[in-house]
């Protein structure tokens, strides 16, 4: 399991690595195209997730054949929520910034957004309790503060890489 967390990590250098230097070269064409996408960026942090989980946590084998699917549930329905949500919340900008849209059309992408929001957080709860399922009490407490630290970490990331463009962008200079 070791190798396969260091392998995933090395993964991700590499590929952060290149999108660096491709920025870097600023030449054009393919150069400036990132190296990774933002959903294989997603794919390698939510395996990076697993495995730290199966570490942090002290998940047998036994326990780990049972939990990956439940977790990998509980992403899913994180991530399908969310995508949705942004989706719904581009039509609600989209109409707002249009002068001709009634009301009754922004209400009802409001309650689109409300029912979306909803099922999120029904399925979210019950993917926890399908979690809780297979851990014991302590695991379970240990899987909700590893949650916290693992968004904190990704907010990192993020924070990281949009401090990396910016010191990547070319500067502009003023016209005399």
């Amino acid at each position: 399991m070791k190798r396969l967390t260091c392998a995933v990590m090395l993964t991700v250098v590499a590929l952060g690595s290149a999108s660096a230097r491709a920025q870097g070269r600023g030449d054009g064409g393919a150069a400036e195209q990132p190296a990774i996408t933002p959903f294989e960026l997603q794919r390698l942090f939510d395996s990076y997730a697993l495995l730290q989980a199966q570490e942090q946590l002290k998940i047998n084998d036994e326990q780990f054949s049972r939990f990956l699917p439940r977790f990998k549930a509980l992403q899913d329905a994180r991530r399908q929520m969310l995508q949705q949500r942004t989706r719904v919340l581009a039509d609600v900008r989209r109409l707002l910034n249009d002068a001709t849209t009634d009301e009754a059309q922004i209400r009802d992408r409001l309650k689109q957004l409300q029912d979306i929001e909803n099922r999120g957080e029904a399925e979210a709860r019950k993917a926890y309790e399908a979690i809780d399922q297979v851990l014991d009490v302590r695991q379970q407490g240990q899987f909700r503060l590893f949650e916290e630290q693992m968004e904190r970490r990704k907010l990192e990331l993020v924070t990281r890489a949009r401090q990396a463009n910016r010191a990547n962008r070319p500067q502009r200079q003023s016209a005399p």
